[in-house]
């Protein structure tokens, strides 16, 4: 790690220590490694899997030059202002569940917002972690993106990539819909403490993954998912956009969308926005 930085209020994560914590106990990893800086902590670790990198194995950045999100979008934050980490797991669960795999990690970041954080995060849909704007009065107005998910799979291994914003101000976010643990309130914004949340979150709710199947966790998420009950938007593949009321996810973590006409159609991949009134959104 690099010693050139002189921000003591984001200090670089420390590796010997969170190898420490997390190298035992029922939520071990087998290996985290630390970097000052990288292009994508996603990309390095697909590397690594297609080289043969058993499941277990965790990289974090302080900084990241080329993260992405979902849909190909750029994720880039200020330098140890929020987590850059990424999984690589093998999963013996099916094939054709591992889709569920991206709707778990979500689900496991909000237990650590909200055990660590004191945050009532929550999801929508697929996987976006969003948590509620605050004013003198508290907890009020529209729910905001705090953390990004991105599951990318190789031929026996995924690996999964969480951006989770820490300390950063209202003008180092990339847009006005996103807000960071900081400005939430949040209990701590150590990001040792909620790397270490996170990645034992995670490993708890691959473990029920992997020894119950899809729907213990299906449960979970329909109670985290904020966008079951609401108007949404469905921006699809192919440039077509739909509008209708989110009736909830099906076993297979298809968005259920109720549209105008009383047909329900499940989607699989899109761009939801959460919308007050459809006639005007």
């Amino acid at each position: 790690m690099s010693a050139d930085w002189t921000d003591l209020d984001r200090p670089p994560l420390r590796q010997a220590s969170l190898r420490a914590a997390l190298a035992s106990g029922p939520d071990a990893w087998s290996r985290v490694d630390v970097v000052s800086e990288t292009g994508s902590t996603n990309a390095d670790l697909m590397e690594r899997a297609k080289a043969g990198e058993s499941g277990g194995a965790v990289l974090v950045a302080d900084s990241q030059s080329s993260g992405r999100g979902r849909l190909g979008r750029e994720w880039v934050s200020p330098a140890r202002s929020g987590l850059a980490v990424s999984v690589l797991v093998r999963p013996t669960a099916p094939i054709e569940n591992w889709g569920w795999i991206s709707l778990l990690t979500g689900v496991a970041v909000t237990d650590a917002l909200t055990r660590v954080c004191g945050l009532p995060a929550t999801l929508k849909w697929p996987n976006d972690v969003l948590l509620p704007t605050i004013d003198g009065n508290g907890y009020a107005g529209d729910h905001l993106k705090v953390a990004g998910i991105l599951v990318e799979a190789t031929p026996g291994a995924v690996v999964i990539g969480i951006g989770l914003n820490v300390s950063q101000s209202q003008d180092e976010l990339p847009v006005p819909t996103a807000t960071s643990l900081r400005l939430s309130g949040s209990a701590t914004t150590d990001r040792d403490t909620v790397l270490r949340a996170v990645l034992r979150s995670l490993a708890r709710r691959l473990a029920e993954f992997e020894s119950d199947g899809p729907s213990g966790i299906a449960a979970a998420y329909r109670e985290r998912c904020s966008t079951i009950g609401r108007t949404v938007r469905a921006e699809l593949p192919g440039g077509v956009s739909r509008t209708g009321i989110a009736d909830g996810v099906d076993d297979s973590g298809r968005l259920l969308l109720l549209t105008p006409d009383g047909v329900i159609s499940p989607l699989s991949a899109g761009d939801v926005v959460h919308i007050r009134n459809p006639e005007t959104a």
